[in-house]
Order: structure tokens, then sequence, then C-alpha cells
């Protein structure tokens, strides 16, 4: 219990990392959605296409090199040499991509239909987001998850500030025919909001600077070889990853009519922020357990601690789903006070459901990782990309953005069982999946009863929560009781 104890403090520094930031970008989609700001749903339609972009493109850019890092730096000998070949290679790479980027940024803007000025931005924004993945994971993999947080909060903090600033009180201040007015340009919202953006990675570029003159740059091009074989995988699976993640709102833009496109693109990611609850708790969840799954490998219960850690996820997962769509419509009042997003809100239970399925394959695929066959997580994700893009391509026309919803979760579900299928034939952990189950299905149950019957009827969804909550009292009382008590470990 002692080692769990471990894993939970570390993922809920490393949880404070991503839920708070993300906390604090829901601000951003109360502003970017504000009538005052975003006066038309399908600009707000426009910053979310590119966003999309920016996730496969992180994907591509980090190429896997950050798992390989974890996996090579517990693995090899030299821990400078896996920290000094995998740096030079991401450096390499950014460069390259930065070279390329803006020598072709009318190719790209044709090919995405992003407009030519958004392009340059994301380009220089995607190049610093790079340099710092490894000293990110470097951060993690010495255990320092509250340097971590500070970084990535410090990130946030610009990121708002900026977009309040540029987006609120500059058109104000530039009334004054002051200094303001010379930088003020009118209708420049989205380029405003990518602007801010920008100048958040920069500075975390700038802090993590120190990182860069500690190195010995020196390549193992044996190591390196050795690392890419085992990130290439990893890379197909993050691509497939990225597609499942966020290409719905490319396809929603060239499938649907392009009167509806932007508009139906602007609801759907609104309404989608609010099923990030659950994302992140599984974002957090896998940061903080990732590097804890890779130090438990040659431990003597690995296996039992693997299994009680999903055990956990279940049970926490299943409350996080329940409390979520009984409070969507206070959620929403809050997020998205402009009725004009709302339409979308059907969406949410479907996509709280996926990422907890998501959230459920982050906690399985640990046996593809501890045994390097990571090619398997490449399989297992476009598999689970296919169904998202087949879904989405035979359905859009018909059910607009309830097919991207719905084609989110089947995807999800669907590589939950493929691995939890191979994980049993290549490193049997021993799943309580009875247990699991019951926790799934009856979080599913009260949960479709709030939002289907009884949508903002408080006092029943009230109850409906406390009556999950006794129940899992009842059955976890024992496990619980023993992991809040005061560790006496030296």
């Amino acid at each position: 219990m002692g080692v769990l104890k471990t894993a939970y403090k570390q993922t809920f520094i490393y949880g404070l990392a991503t839920v708070v930031p993300r906390m604090l970008s829901f601000l951003l989609v109360r502003l970017h959605t504000d009538k005052s700001v975003l006066q038309n749903v399908s600009d707000y339609g426009d910053v979310s296409l590119i966003f999309s972009y920016f996730v496969l493109f992180n994907v591509v850019l980090a190429y896997g090199m950050e798992t390989a890092f974890f996996r090579f730096f517990n693995k090899e000998p030299s821990k400078a040499k896996v920290l000094s070949t995998a740096t030079i290679s991401i450096i390499i790479s950014s460069l390259g991509f930065l070279s390329l980027g803006l020598l072709f940024q009318q190719q790209i803007a044709d090919l995405t239909h992003i407009h030519v000025n958004y392009t340059t931005l994301v380009v220089w924004i995607l190049f610093f987001d790079a340099l710092v993945i490894i000293p990110f994971a470097y951060l993690r993999a010495q255990g320092k998850p509250v340097k971590y947080t500070a970084v990535k909060l410090t990130n946030v903090v610009v990121n708002l500030g900026l977009n309040v600033f540029l987006l609120v009180y500059l058109k104000a201040l530039s009334d004054d025919n002051s200094f303001w007015d010379l930088i003020y340009v009118p209708n420049f919202e989205v380029s405003y909001i990518f602007i801010a953006n920008l100048v958040a990675s920069g500075v975390t570029l700038l802090i993590l600077l120190p990182f860069y003159f500690k190195i010995n740059y020196k390549i193992d091009s044996e190591l390196w070889k050795k690392m890419m074989r085992y990130a290439l995988p990893v890379l197909v699976a993050g691509i497939a990853f990225s597609i499942n993640e966020t290409f719905d709102r490319v396809l929603l833009e060239r499938l649907l009519p392009e009167s509806i496109a932007k508009t139906s693109i602007g609801m759907y990611s609104a309404c989608y922020k609010l099923a990030l609850f659950m994302m992140l708790f599984a974002t957090a969840y896998r940061l903080g357990i990732e590097p804890f799954f890779f130090s438990q490998t040659n431990a003597k219960d690995a296996t039992k601690n693997y299994a009680k850690i999903l055990e956990f996820f279940v049970i926490c997962g299943a409350l996080i789903l329940l409390v979520v769509v009984v409070f969507v419509d206070v959620l929403k009042l809050i997020l998205i006070p402009n009725e004009a997003y709302w339409e979308a809100m059907k969406v949410v239970p479907i996509l709280l459901l996926a990422y907890l399925f998501l959230g459920i394959y982050h906690n399985l695929s640990v046996w593809y990782k501890i045994t390097d066959r990571t090619s398997f997580g490449a399989y297992i994700s476009v598999f689970g990309a296919v169904v998202t893009l087949l879904i989405n391509i035979l359905f859009i026309q018909s059910f607009n953005y309830m097919a991207s919803a719905v084609a989110t979760l089947v995807a999800y579900f669907s590589m939950t069982v493929l691995s939890y299928y191979y994980g049993r034939k290549h490193y049997p952990v021993p799943y309580n999946i009875k247990k699991i189950a019951t926790y799934l299905v009856l979080a599913i149950a009260l949960s479709a009863l709030s939002f289907y019957q009884f949508r903002a009827q408080y006092s029943i969804g009230s109850a409906l929560i406390g009556l999950l909550l006794v129940l899992i009292w009842f059955n976890e009382k024992a496990t619980i009781k023993q992991f809040i008590k005061p560790s006496h470990d030296h």
C-alpha cells in the first residue's frame, strides 16, 4: 500500500499540472464563446479547427521520443547518454520542421484550410512546444513533479493573462488614442488568441532553457536507433490517437455543407470542453502513473499493484461521470453562458463515457509498454482511428456532430477491449473484471437516469450520487481506511 501511496501522491501533483491549467483554460472557453469577443459561433469553429491540427502536429514532432526516453532512462546504464541522444534528436527534427513550415507556409495553409497568417504563428508555437518535450520528460523522470507543475502553471497564467488583455482590455485602451492605439488591430481576435499562445510557449522554453546548458551534446547512433525502433510504434499510436481525439473537427469541416460546418464545429467544440473533466482526470492519472509503471517492472507485486490501480481509477472515474452528468447544466451556465452553443449539449454524456474508457485503456496499456511490445499499441490505436474515421465518414452528413461523439465512444471502447484481450495473453494482470464492470454499469445506468429522466432535478441527482458513494464505501471500506491511514514508512 505504501508503493501505491507514493504513486497516488505523484499523480495528485501531476494532476495539478494538468487539471489546474485546463481548469484555467476553461475560462478561455468562457472568454472565446462570449459574443463580445468572437461574435460568431463559426469564429470559434475556426479556432477549434486550428487547435485540432495542433494535436496532430504535436504528436508528429514528439514522434514517441518522450516514451522512449522514459523506457531507456530506466533501462540503460548511462542515463546521460540517453538524455543527450533524445535531446539532440528532438532539436534536429524541430529545426527541420521550422524550416519547412516557414518555407511552405502557403502550401500548408491551402492544404489545411487555415489562413496563412495563422499558419506562421502555429509553426512557431509547435516549434517552441517541441523543444520542451525532453526537459519536461526529464523533470518527470527525476521525480520533480512540483517544478514540472510550476512551469506548466506559468505557461497557462501567461496564456490566460494575454488572452484577457488582448481580447478584452486592449480595445478599450486603444479608444483613448494612446500608445495602445498603435498596437490594437481591429478584427484581429483569432490572431490574438494564437499570439497569446506563442508568447506563453516562448516563456516556457525560456524557463527550461538552463536544461540545454547541462547536456553533453554527444549522440549515440546505436542507442538512437534502438530508441527510434521503440518510439516509432508509439508515433503511429499517437497519430491514431490524435485522429480519435480531434480529427472529427476536420471531417466536420470537410463533410458538412459550408453554410453550417464552422458553426457546427464551434458548438460541438464548446460542449466538448464539458467532457474534458473526465479527460483531465485520465490524463493526470496517466502522467503520474506512467513513470511508476516502468519503475515497478521488476517489483515482486507489480501485477497486483497494476490491478489495484485500475480498480481505483474506475471507481474515481465512475464518480466523476455521474457528478458531471448531474450538474452538467450548472457547468454549462458557468463555462458556456452563450445559448448559441447549447444545442450540442447532448454530446456531453457520450464523450464523458468515451474518456472514461480511454483512461481504462491507458491503464491496461502497461502490458505492451513494459514488455517492449509497443507495436501492439500502434495496432490497437490504428484500429480505433479506423473506427473513428469510418463512423464519421458514414454518418456525419446524416447526424452531424452526434456521429462524431458516438464514434469517439465506440473507438475508445473497442481499444479498451482489444488491449485487455491481448494483455491477458502477453502479460497477465489479475484485474477484478467483475468489480470493474459492476461499477461501470452502475455509473452508466445512474448517469443515463439523471440526464434523460431527471435532468436539472438536482435533489434527485444528488441522491443518485449519494447512492453511488454509499455503495463504494460499503464495498471498498477496508481498502479506503488502509489507504488514508497515516504512513509510517521510513
